[in-house]
């Protein structure tokens, strides 16, 4: 999971500050999720795939 936000927010040209700031969590939850270090709870996995016009299937491959 955490390549692939990294990779969509990347897609959409957002740094880890916007989308922190676009789902309401701070910078260190976004960069802790993509580094590995947190799991994102399931509300969260949505704001950030409406974030990043996806899904949360293409987030997290394989889970569906």
């Amino acid at each position: 999971m955490r390549n692939e936000i990294a990779i969509f927010r990347k897609k959409k040209d957002l740094t880890q500050q916007q989308l922190a700031e676009i789902v309401g969590v701070s910078v260190g939850h976004i960069c802790k999720i993509e580094n590995g270090q947190k799991n994102a709870s399931l509300y969260l996995l949505l704001d950030i795939a409406d974030a990043l016009d996806t899904t949360v299937g293409e987030l997290i491959p394989g889970i569906f």
